[in-house]
């Protein structure tokens, strides 16, 4: 029988973890009325619940085993977020951040689990098996590079996928982001109606293997990161000129620190520059931190151009594009929520949101 002490008492040491059959059979109930308990309270009266509860308390009962739920539900209550990065890369990086957050209260409204599925922190042969084995009901990609394992893995599961910002060519999944090309040349444009003829880019990474060099037109082209590869190209096309003739020099690390190294090899490699567009605010805060310790004064020598519209970017007054970080995560949700009751085979959705470009403080014309 069960012992009538307090219910909150530690279970004696060596204590069995107790069964569903095993209270039931103590309560004298079936095992669906200790089932209902959990899943479908409704169906009980307060007080039978109650009992119910305490007992399975006082018996060291943990409640239904989920992965046996799921099996029978077919459903995981969950799902998962793939990372291309390390997963203190979700609430390191600002942006990554913000877009995670929409996400995430778009899963908490409709009480649905967010398992994060890092990839930079396993083996590279154990990256698909991850995906492969998460125990979700789909997949959000985020800001992956093209060919991503982890991703393969997901796309092949029987459950839907929603890319937000890249990969753009998945035909499996549904897409939402911005339009980088376009939103990039609004940059561009900025700059070249300010008279900037010598601009210069900081990137984010461009190459699986960042190097201490400038990247060739080359290894923009042949970028696996869609998102950098083609914010170059509209940089390019806003500005009026060669892509060829932007010096870009790539950021292993989105941190203000790595930011600031990278731009002082980039003024080291091309002295004459006006102008440093960045392809983050974080990156360019690390623009401004070398431009202030080699004693160029920002903007009336040089400008600098940020990308994301983070908070910290009006502070410093930084010339940047506001994108919907939130939104992104919102509208993933929303995608995914809804393809599950589609063919995996229909045409995929798209959806663009809207960019805009800040004038702040940072930029000014070049006489």
């Amino acid at each position: 029988m069960i012992e009538r002490g307090n219910a909150q008492q530690p279970r004696r040491a060596g204590r069995r973890t107790a069964t569903l059959a095993a209270l039931a059979a103590e309560l004298g109930v079936s095992r669906t009325t200790v089932s209902n308990a959990y899943n479908r309270p409704k169906q009980l009266s307060p007080e039978l619940r109650e009992r119910v509860l305490s007992a399975a308390r006082e018996l060291g009962y943990p409640g239904p085993d989920p992965v046996a739920r799921s099996l029978r539900t077919r459903s995981a209550g969950a799902i998962g977020l793939l990372f291309t990065e390390v997963l203190s890369y979700a609430f390191r990086d600002p942006a990554a951040v913000l877009t995670l957050q929409g996400l995430a209260a778009a899963c908490e409204d409709a009480r649905t689990g967010l398992l994060l599925v890092p990839g930079a922190q396993a083996p590279e042969s154990q990256l698909p098996a991850l995906a492969a084995r998460a125990a979700v009901d789909g997949f959000v990609a985020y800001s992956l590079p093209r060919g991503d394992a982890a991703l393969s893995a997901a796309l092949n599961r029987p459950v839907p996928s929603v890319v937000i910002d890249a990969p753009l060519d998945v035909f499996e999944a549904d897409w939402v982001g911005i339009d980088d090309l376009q939103t990039a040349a609004s940059i561009g444009e900025h700059l070249a109606a300010l008279g900037h003829r010598d601009v210069g880019v900081v990137a984010t990474k461009l190459r699986e293997t960042p190097q201490q060099t400038l990247v060739s037109l080359a290894d923009q082209q042949a970028s696996a990161y869609d998102v950098v590869r083609l914010r170059l190209i509209g940089l390019a096309q806003g500005l009026g000129t060669q892509q060829s003739q932007l010096p870009v020099v790539e950021c292993p690390e989105q941190t203000v620190a790595a930011a600031q190294q990278a731009c002082h090899r980039l003024l080291a490699a091309a002295p004459g520059l006006t102008a440093v567009a960045c392809t983050t605010d974080v990156l360019a805060f690390g623009a401004l931190a070398a431009a202030s310790e080699l004693g160029i004064d920002v903007p009336t020598q040089l400008s600098v151009t940020g990308f994301d519209a983070i908070g910290e970017s009006a502070a410093r007054k930084l010339t940047t594009v506001r994108q919907p970080h939130s939104e992104k995560g919102q509208v993933a949700w929303e995608l995914l929520s809804t393809r599950g009751d589609r063919s995996r085979h229909r045409d995929r959705i798209r959806r663009t949101l809207p960019t805009e470009l800040l004038v702040r403080g940072t930029t000014a014309p070049q006489y």
